[in-house]
């Protein structure tokens, strides 16, 4: 009996860690990042430490949820220094419901604090041209108004943040 059990347990295991290996497998195979980067992600996978939703961490900082489109692959967040890293499978761009453009780069990188993400790399507006942002805020926990900086200071309604939306695929960051 002692035999059988240890083999059902055996099997049980291993099927387990080939359904793993499957799913690392796949989550790899969506995305589109740098021998290294998919190094790090793999060791916090495995390292067993389970990511939060991006929305979440969003919330958690007083920032709206829907800063980012539905579709990213993972994110890095070095807590010490604050500095966030979005991977998306590709550049893309999202409408907001006030009618506003946003493009992403296939990584977006940032400095996090409470109600700021400072310092943006790889993520562009429309206002008559594209131009880079530099930084998005929100000045209290009750505003309504999202901040952008975008060579000029602009308010935005908080609300047309507030949910993830999907992302249209474009040629060029």
């Amino acid at each position: 009996m002692e035999k059988a059990m240890t083999k059902v347990g055996s099997f049980w295991i291993s099927k387990k860690a080939k359904e793993e290996i499957s799913n690392i497998t796949e989550d790899l195979s969506s995305l589109s990042n740098t021998v290294e980067e998919k190094a790090k992600w793999i060791f916090n996978k495995l390292k067993g430490k389970p990511q939060k939703p991006l929305v979440d961490l969003l919330r958690e900082y007083n920032l709206p949820p829907g800063l980012f489109p539905r579709n990213i692959t993972c994110y890095e967040l070095d807590e010490s220094k604050g500095k966030l890293i979005v991977y998306l499978s590709s550049p893309c761009e999202v409408c907001f419901k006030d009618s506003s453009v946003i493009r992403y780069a296939t990584r977006i990188k940032g400095t996090l604090s409470r109600g700021k993400l400072n310092g943006i790399e790889g993520m562009k507006t429309k206002v008559l041209v594209w131009v880079k942002v530099t930084s998005v805020g929100v000045e209290s926990y009750k505003s309504d108004k999202v901040w952008f900086t975008a060579g000029v200071k602009k308010s935005r309604p908080k609300d047309a943040y507030e949910l993830p939306r999907d992302a249209i695929k474009v040629e060029e960051f």
